[in-house]
């Protein structure tokens, strides 16, 4: 299979991005990458350290200058987004320009039961905090999302395959043409 466009995944965070994009890029034989990884490889530090360091404004203005460096690769790939990657304005034209938008829905409380150490989270040390975070983004992801999928109660192979139907009718995600 074959992509005809970047896909990014989008949602809070827990909601199964990177697992549901590794997933499908397994399954169809696309690329994927997760945009926090590959952040903390360029900057050689960890998420955290960004975050320390240049708090979260230098740390969301790497994130743009990644999201754009990211959707103008000449293979499309399978880009799964960190949490508060809109909320950010110029991202949404990034998004709207390059790709199409995945929103995997989750609430705060779902999103709790899914992260096993929140310590390499820097935006969710209290479960107050977080539901107030995902209420706040909650208007953002709907605004960037072509397509919202909900992922409550559902394993990930079961999201991928809903994602990759998704893809398939849209156009995006193709056979490869001989």
């Amino acid at each position: 299979m074959e992509l005809t466009r970047p896909v990014f995944f989008v949602g809070f965070m827990g909601a199964g991005k990177t697992s549901v994009a590794r997933r499908l890029a397994r399954t169809c034989g696309v690329a994927s990458v997760d945009m926090d990884t590959y952040i903390e490889r360029r900057e050689d530090k960890k998420v955290k350290e960004i975050f320390a360091e240049g708090g979260e404004e230098g740390f969301r203005a790497i994130e743009t200058d990644v999201l754009r460096e990211l959707g103008a690769k000449p293979d499309p790939l399978l880009i799964s987004c960190g949490g508060g990657v809109v909320v950010t304005p110029a991202n949404h034209d990034v998004f709207r320009e390059a790709g199409f938008v995945v929103y995997l829905e989750v609430t705060a409380d779902e999103a709790a039961s899914r992260i096993s150490d929140t310590s390499t989270r820097p935006l969710f040390q209290n479960l107050e905090a977080a539901r107030a975070r995902c209420e706040e983004r909650l208007p953002l992801y709907e605004a960037v999302a072509d397509v919202r999928v909900s992922t409550a109660g559902k394993s990930v192979p079961a999201i991928a395959r809903e994602v990759q139907r998704i893809l398939e009718k849209e156009g995006i995600l193709c056979p490869q043409q001989r």
